[in-house]
């Protein structure tokens, strides 16, 4: 036991090492050396997960640490410990074996910026906010991991603050994310008040045995623990700071926007599905806002030129699509698709990360093409991470995304269709991308293709990784013979007793999905291979086509409901009741520094005034006392 509480240590406290010397002493180490220091970091903790995952497939146990008494009023206790189970160890897994790629990749895509080192330090501690709140035993202490990450992505999207746009895309991050935590937070007091215990353990025991359950105070706070979920995991409608984020360097918005931090949600309704399994109403709206998010933003992605803002509105999509999963009870299948959409979306930001490193900053798909010739690694990861994607058959996402849809088909049809639609436009705007990126002429500059080279292979090597993993992925959870199923059984025990097998529905379905991808590849390269077309400059782009261009005008509502008013009430209160506040707060100093002036006149040091005063007085006082009598 006590082996296992140091592993632990050492699991959650290497990244926040890494973070101390970087913050402190990485501008002396040199640009090298704290790259070095930041992977060996995370590279740590991956070996700390491999070890208990090893540890869980042999004993189905979790393991509970306990380090301290934390907080305790009367029987309310909470203690400051770890749960390592089969959940948390996988969310462990990616986020440690990812974060360790990406922090990899990072020692040459930032070795040019000045202030690597910090990059490292704010990389370092976002991954011990999320190990933090993967591995806590109970909601404070993931409330805690929720907020540092939260944090850590303010700092790493706004890292150039040079940029004002970059700042605002950060602030606008941040906010966002406050309004759902304060939902997070709201669930949390609810479950606190009705069982009297945080601890996941200790809540699951007490409603599995309960007789009775105040099932309202359930459903609000599986109501208001979503809110929170929609906040971090960028769902309808508090997702439009994702696609801002972008402004973070290339490796932030893999680690942070594809593999890990928006899938926090996921994980948090997934470890507390025995609460939301008790609010099916809550259920419904989860299930209808995952499938409208995924819908919504596959059809922004349709027209977006950036190849970063089109990658941002994919994981959007995706998000959307386990959202649909969680809210049809499937939390098994929305995890099987958190893990492959981890490695083919890491994938693809990595792979778009070098082609913005190849030139030299540019992101607008309408300046490249022909890259495959002269980045051919590039190419093909990204080929195969589109493909995965997409659903195109034995790649991961087919069985990821497959076993969403035909759960979405057996248990409401409408909700099929639109996530079996949002799908074909997947493979369409993905297919799009490749097709602008990489086929036909390079439409850049001279100077730029110039320049054009494939990347060192420090930004290569994890790319091939993560393509591989985008490959062969999918093979933990075959259909009949699932792997993560069995695994997942000690936290969902229902895995145990359902039937997976597959009839004529789920083959005809299968082959409808696998269809629906193709005609999507294919509208894309009749569009912009066989027909060789452009995307239009933005300031001829009309119709439809610029209302999806501009994202249906959704921050611009923002701006006008929240923002501007915001603004208004603001001004209001500068302008109007803080100076009529400070107009009265000065005007009783200056009444009394008016008294003050005239009493002083009195105060003229004649001894003969002041005895005729003490005379006056006393016999006032004298006369007072007889009267009163």
């Amino acid at each position: 036991m006590e082996m296992n509480t140091n592993i632990a240590l050492v699991l959650v406290l290497a990244p926040l090492v890494g973070f101390l010397i970087n913050v402190f002493f990485g501008k002396n180490l040199g640009k090298t050396v704290s790259g070095a220091l930041g992977t060996l970091s995370v590279f740590v903790s991956f070996i700390g997960a491999c070890y208990f995952f090893g540890g869980l497939s042999a004993s189905k146990e979790a393991i509970q640490i306990s380090l301290f008494d934390w907080i305790q009023i009367g029987t309310f206790k909470i203690d400051l410990g770890f749960l390592i189970d089969q959940l948390s160890v996988l969310w462990l897994l990616f986020v440690t074996g990812i974060g360790s790629l990406i922090h990899l990749y990072s020692i040459s895509y930032m070795h040019d910026d000045e202030n690597m080192h910090k990059f490292f330090a704010y990389l370092n501690l976002f991954v011990f906010f999320m190990i933090t709140l993967v591995i806590g035993s109970n909601l404070l202490v993931l409330f805690i991991g929720w907020e540092g990450v939260g944090l850590c992505s303010y700092l790493l999207i706004g890292f150039w603050y040079k940029n004002q746009d970059y700042n605002d895309a950060a602030k606008k991050a941040f906010i966002m994310n406050r309004i759902g935590d304060l939902g997070l937070l709201i669930g949390i007091f609810i479950l606190g008040r009705q069982f009297n215990t945080l601890d996941y353990t200790s809540l699951k025991t007490i409603i599995s045995g309960a007789s009775e359950l105040n099932l309202y105070a359930v459903a609000v706070a599986a109501f208001a623990l979503f809110i929170g979920a929609c906040g971090k995991s960028a769902q309808i409608p508090l997702y439009t700071w994702l696609p801002d984020a972008m402004a973070g360097p290339t490796p932030v918005s893999a680690l942070i926007h594809a593999a890990t931090m928006v899938t926090a949600g996921i994980f948090m309704i997934t470890r507390l599905n025995f609460i939301f399994d008790l609010a099916p109403d809550v259920q419904n709206i989860i299930a209808i806002v995952g499938a409208i998010t995924s819908l919504v933003a596959a059809t922004i992605g349709l027209a977006q030129n950036d190849i970063k803002k089109v990658l941002a509105y994919s994981t959007v999509s995706q998000l959307g699509l386990m959202f649909l999963a969680l809210g049809l009870g499937a939390y098994e299948v929305a995890v099987f698709h958190v893990i492959t959409h981890a490695f083919f979306k890491a994938c693809l930001f990595l792979g778009s990360g070098s082609v913005i490193h190849a030139l030299h900053g540019e992101q607008d798909m309408r300046n490249m093409g022909g890259l495959r010739k002269v980045m051919p690694v590039t190419f093909i990861t990204m080929l195969v991470s589109s493909l995965a994607i997409s659903g195109v058959p034995l790649f991961s996402g087919f069985f990821s995304k497959d076993e969403i849809l035909l759960t979405a088909f057996h248990h409401n049809i409408p909700l099929w269709v639109i996530g079996s639609v949002a799908s074909i436009m997947t493979a369409f705007y993905m297919f799009r991308l490749l097709f602008l990126t990489f086929f036909k002429e390079f439409r850049g500059t001279e100077e730029q293709k110039h320049h054009l080279h494939e990347s060192p292979a420090l930004i290569t090597v994890p790319l091939i990784i993560l393509a591989i993993l985008a490959t062969f992925g999918g093979l933990i959870s075959l259909p009949g013979n699932s792997w993560l199923n069995h695994y997942l059984i000690p936290i969902l025990p229902k895995l145990a007793t359902a039937e997976h097998h597959l009839g004529t529905t789920e083959y005809a379905l299968m082959a409808i999905a696998v269809i629906g991808g193709i005609v999507g590849i294919a509208i894309a390269y009749f569009k912009y291979i066989k027909n060789d077309t452009v995307p239009p400059a933005d300031a001829e782009i009309t119709g439809f086509t610029k209302v999806v261009y501009n994202k249906y005008y959704v921050d611009e509502l923002y701006d006008t409901l929240f923002v501007k008013t915001t603004n208004a009430l603001s001004h209001f209160f500068r302008d109007y009741v803080e100076t009529g506040i400070s107009s009265f707060v000065f005007g009783l100093g200056k009444v009394t520094n008016e008294l003050g002036f005239y009493g002083r006149k009195v105060q003229n040091g004649s001894v003969g005034l002041y005895l005729f005063a003490f005379v006056l007085g006393l016999c006032a006082i004298i006369s007072f006392l007889f009267l009163a009598q």
